[in-house]
């Protein structure tokens, strides 16, 4: 089979294209022919070598979509979808070849309103969202400001439109911003940190958020000073040097928390149980994204380099 491959973590010169074998599942497992599998920001640093504990040679990809061709009888040609968790891509061989091998209880039966590439948007993203809202308690009426426009915080959006929450992003670019207000959603340009208190209040009627999702990895020090009184404040990100200064006399003073959110920390068996909630919150009927472009397994090398060089759009890789 054609799989995506590193032989060391550090750089990505290190990433080839390989013909290797086709994998053999084992006792409680199904192999997977992948029709599209995500690439992901965290695919990315996995190949630069931001986790210690990847271990290489290694196959990368953490989101994917396919057809069972083998495993037990009751899941022999269904299409499922799956991925994103502990261990996947990092410590075992992930999905961005033309077939994987997951345990068989780490799959779901992929809702039939997406297409195989629309299915394979949707794990990091929206798995690191939902974990977000479900741990900081956004539910309807919640004040729920995000910061930032990426795949993350939109998932978020839609998650907590779908629970009935008063949502508000905060972005950076102002082009950004007419683009989500073109498409109804409430916005603003993020102004400088000391006057995000004052600017976030003027969008939840002078009254400060209960709930601050920061997926940038700078704004915490401003969410705090933000957040409202017994508030929540995830986070999903950080400087590269994993340090920040922040405010702690005014969280505590609020009474405020702050919440790290990781995927990693999931099996892939409880990420499947988590693609089944999200589909069940839209009752089914799940956004379908449109803001990707599909690339060719083969262009994959070229993909990678395409997203280290910051570019924004959403990618998804077909065998």
């Amino acid at each position: 089979m054609q799989a995506l491959q590193f032989s060391e973590a550090g750089s990505l010169e290190s990433l080839q294209l390989n013909e290797l074998p086709k994998p053999v599942p084992g006792a409680g497992e199904v192999l997977i022919e992948v029709r599209a599998a995500g690439l992901n920001p965290s695919d990315l640093k996995n190949v630069l070598g931001r986790f210690p504990y990847t271990r290489t040679p290694r196959i990368p990809g953490r989101d994917f979509s396919g057809v069972v061709v083998e495993g037990p009888d009751d899941m022999l040609g269904k299409a499922v979808w799956g991925g994103t968790g502990k261990g996947f891509s990092f410590t075992r061989d992930g999905c961005h070849a033309q077939y994987v091998v997951v345990p068989a209880n780490a799959v779901a039966v992929m809702p039939e309103s997406l297409s195989f590439a629309q299915a394979a948007t949707f794990g990091v993203p929206f798995i690191t969202a939902w974990d977000a809202l479900e741990r900081s308690q956004v539910q309807a009426g919640t004040r729920f400001l995000i910061i930032g426009a990426g795949a993350v915080a939109r998932a978020a959006h839609l998650l907590a439109e779908a629970r009935g929450a008063h949502v508000v992003l905060g972005v950076r670019r102002a082009e950004v911003v007419e683009e989500l207000q073109a498409q109804g959603i409430s916005a603003f340009q993020l102004p400088g940190a000391e006057q995000l208190p004052e600017q976030t209040q003027a969008h939840f009627a002078q009254q400060s958020p209960e709930v601050i999702f920061d997926t940038t990895g700078f704004w915490l020090p401003a969410a705090v000073n933000t957040v409202g009184t017994l508030g929540r404040i995830a986070v999903i990100a950080a400087p590269v040097d994993g340090m920040i200064s922040m405010p702690i006399l005014n969280l505590y003073r609020r009474g405020g928390s702050v919440i790290g959110v990781n995927s990693l920390l999931y099996s892939l068996e409880d990420c499947a149980r988590m693609l089944e909630q999200i589909n069940a919150a839209f009752d089914g009927a799940l956004p379908v994204p449109e803001n990707f472009s599909e690339w060719s397994l083969s262009d994959a090398v070229a993909a990678y380099h395409k997203v280290n060089e910051g570019g924004a759009e959403k990618i998804v890789l077909i065998p």
